[in-house]
């Protein structure tokens, strides 16, 4: 994982204040690239182990075509109101489908650990409940951006 920030280091999040604020949030935005070259932006739920991005993504979805398509994806997750508490988190690089398509729970050791973070943080379940209907994406950045606002200093 690279940090491609060149401005914006004093306000950069440190390693330990990015993984808090990505397990405290709820929904980010992804960016796929549809077939005419545009950009396409859908919320959507995950998770973060802290060194790749989990997405739970319904697998009859425009968002899927287009990383079947085309992998590169980009996801943000922000937070804050007034401009002093804004926050967030750029992560880009390539999604990869891990899986069966869709997900109905057939064993796959690398999803234990994401379904079991996925389930507490969504369900308040100790295991994945699965609808059939969605499938794993994850995406290890190679790139990842971040801003605290909040360290900006007051005059």
């Amino acid at each position: 994982m690279t940090v491609t920030q060149r401005r914006g280091r004093r306000i950069m999040m440190t390693q330990d204040e990015l993984d808090a604020f990505l397990a405290g949030q709820r929904t980010c935005r992804v960016a796929t690239v549809a077939a005419d070259g545009r950009p396409h932006v859908s919320p959507l739920w995950f998770c973060w182990d802290g060194t790749a991005l989990w997405l739970y993504s319904l697998t009859r979805s425009r968002r899927w075509a287009e990383l079947r398509r085309d992998p590169r994806i980009a996801a943000v997750v922000d937070d804050g109101h007034d401009y002093g508490e804004l926050r967030g988190v750029e992560l880009a690089g390539e999604a990869v489908i891990v899986g069966e398509e869709p997900r109905t729970g057939v064993s796959c050791p690398e999803l234990d650990a994401p379904e079991r973070m996925f389930a507490a943080k969504y369900f308040g379940l100790d295991t994945m409940p699965y609808d059939g209907r969605h499938a794993w994406l994850r995406l290890v950045p190679e790139a990842i951006r971040s801003w605290d606002f909040r360290k900006i200093p007051r005059g």
